[in-house]
């Protein structure tokens, strides 16, 4: 690996972990504190801030995809080497892991208190997402991860758009914040607005191997792949809206001027 895709990886890694991380303590926080240290709105909040501090962690060496989604639309829509999509999303997966570990070993007597040791899918949730008993894996599960995230990678790409009202750069981490926060507000209740593989299956495969085994795979119809699919065929769907409705009106550029 070279110096270079190493730098950018191990960004990636560190972006995504900061992101899990303050998003996974949040949930933790909100449940164990049982209506005393916060609510839902808390939980977005505390996602759409851990994005922007995730951005700001990797986007100067980056641009901090921290969401495999986000790093395959940009492979498929903006020129992203195909080389380095595989590395991307491992790193990105390993950083939500890691994540995972260390809010568990903060709220680990927290986690004791409220279960007895006994781990059910209830606190499986904390970590990875889970779809409320209506909701069907296909459509209607697919559905969700798919229009969330297609709204996710589609005003991302707006955002950092030189052509459109691209925000300045130090202030496009707090925006894109803002916008995990209004997708949290909108898109949540059905299933929790995975919207990102890795933040999902990095903390659900976290628990698979922290006591509550394979039932965080098999639940619900075995629902764990649906917070993977659904997110990387909506990205690519938001890049392609955006493209088609605005990219590809954009006037021509003018011409360089001659010295």
């Amino acid at each position: 690996m070279s110096n270079s895709l190493t730098r950018e990886v191990a960004a990636e890694f560190l972006g995504t972990f900061v992101l899990i991380v303050f998003g996974v303590a949040v949930v933790a926080q909100v449940m164990f504190g049982d209506g005393n240290s916060g609510e839902y709105l808390s939980i977005n909040i505390g996602w759409g801030l851990g994005v922007t501090m995730g951005v700001y962690v990797a986007g100067g060496i980056t641009g901090a995809h921290i969401n495999p989604a986000v790093t395959l639309a940009m492979a498929v829509h903006r020129g992203f080497p195909w080389a380095k999509v595989l590395p991307y999303f491992a790193a990105q997966v390993a950083g939500a892991f890691a994540a995972s570990a260390v809010v568990y070993a903060v709220y680990h007597e927290a986690l004791n208190n409220l279960d007895g040791g006994v781990r059910g899918l209830e606190t499986a949730g904390i970590w990875a997402t889970y779809p409320q008993p209506y909701l069907s894996n296909i459509p209607g599960g697919l559905v969700d991860q798919i229009v969330g995230t297609a709204m996710l990678v589609g005003c991302i790409l707006a955002i950092v758009d030189q052509r459109n009202t691209a925000v300045q750069a130090n202030m496009a981490p707090v925006v894109i914040g803002a916008l995990v926060l209004l997708i949290g507000t909108t898109f949540g209740h059905n299933c929790g607005y995975a919207i990102n593989p890795a933040r999902d299956f990095g903390p659900r495969l976290f628990t698979a191997v922290a006591g509550w085994g394979s039932q965080v795979f098999t639940a619900n119809n075995y629902w764990w792949w649906i917070p993977i699919v659904g997110p990387l065929i909506g990205g690519v769907i938001g890049g392609f809206v955006y493209d088609l409705l605005i990219t590809r009106f954009h006037p021509p550029e003018e011409d360089a001027p001659v010295d």
